[in-house]
């Protein structure tokens, strides 16, 4: 079936700027929404910080897990501030154009970074494989050179084909409406306001979300089973109950961020789904990174009491 195409630019003027909605259609929560977003923008960084810098200072904490858990913090610092400080202003001054060159720029961010934690979730993943499974080759097999390479490797594999992919989007010609209904620049609504053909970037999008989405989902699913399976074999209770609470933290961060994200790129589009998307949205830019610092803290005795150090010095 031929894809149904979009009408072209002809004897209209392409566009220069958008105005991103964010939430518009709640004009008397402004406010509101200003205070409490800049609060759980401030509490992101804190908390992520936190993280980020225990995991540099103490000591105890210089293992593969915490070195990549403080990697995983500074991205999430990233991350946030990629879509929030936008919002905030937007919300601050009700001015909410963005010219065309700042939108690529903040999409390139947010899907550069993206691909990025998508890639260091799944590294996480696994190096609790080899401390649980193989845990007699794990000094060997996550030595601090095989873990720095692993974090530069998660940086920078995703960037040439994210920022090729942003490059394609941005060269469609843009000359129907020009508002957003999203909270920043992302993929799917960018793509509704393009003009002609959007098949085939569409595809391409697709396919760069199973290369960089799912294929990473994917290898954290095969890397928990084999966790799984192991730590049902083990004949006591109480080292079944410490296994597993070595990556029950970093299983409900899984669950948060892919669970919004697979649902929000790879469903099935429709007219009305700008709600949807923004909802699904705010779980991995903004819950996820907000919620990090507490889920990898809450149960995790060896980051309570270096947190413990940090606030007595």
């Amino acid at each position: 079936m031929k894809p149904q195409e979009k009408p072209h630019c002809e004897n209209l003027t392409k566009l220069m700027d958008f105005v991103l909605l964010d939430f518009a259609e709640l004009p008397h929560l402004q406010g509101l929404l200003f205070a409490l977003f800049l609060v759980i923008y401030i509490s992101t960084l804190l908390g992520n910080g936190t993280i980020f810098l225990i995991t540099k200072v103490d000591p105890a904490l210089r293992t593969p897990m915490y070195f990549f858990l403080g990697n995983f913090s500074f991205l999430e610092m990233c991350y946030v501030s990629a879509t929030l400080p936008r919002m905030l202003a937007n919300l601050w001054t009700q001015r909410r154009t963005i010219s065309l060159v700042a939108c690529a720029t903040q999409m390139c961010c947010v899907v550069v970074l993206g691909g990025t934690e998508c890639l260091l979730l799944a590294i996480m993943s696994y190096d609790r494989y080899v401390a649980i499974c193989s845990p007699l080759h794990y000094p060997l097999l996550m030595n601090p050179r095989v873990c720095v390479q692993m974090v530069a490797g998660c940086w920078v594999t995703g960037v040439p084909v994210l920022v090729g992919l942003t490059f394609q989007i941005f060269s469609l010609p843009f000359c129907g409406s020009n508002l957003i209904n999203h909270f920043f620049c992302d993929i799917p609504p960018i793509l509704k306001l393009a003009s002609g053909d959007t098949f085939w970037t569409e595809v391409m999008v697709y396919l760069v979300n199973v290369l960089l989405v799912t294929a990473p989902f994917l290898l954290i699913l095969v890397s928990y089973g084999k966790i799984i399976s192991t730590i049902l074999r083990l004949s006591s209770s109480t080292s079944r109950a410490k296994a597993f609470s070595t990556c029950s933290s970093h299983l409900v961060v899984v669950t948060l961020f892919y669970g919004s994200g697979i649902i929000t790129y790879l469903r099935p589009k429709n007219q009305d789904s700008g709600g949807t998307d923004k909802v699904l949205s705010l779980f991995y830019t903004i819950v996820t990174p907000l919620f990090n610092p507490v889920i990898y803290s809450l149960r995790n005795k060896d980051v309570i009491m270096a947190l413990r150090k940090l606030v007595s010095k």
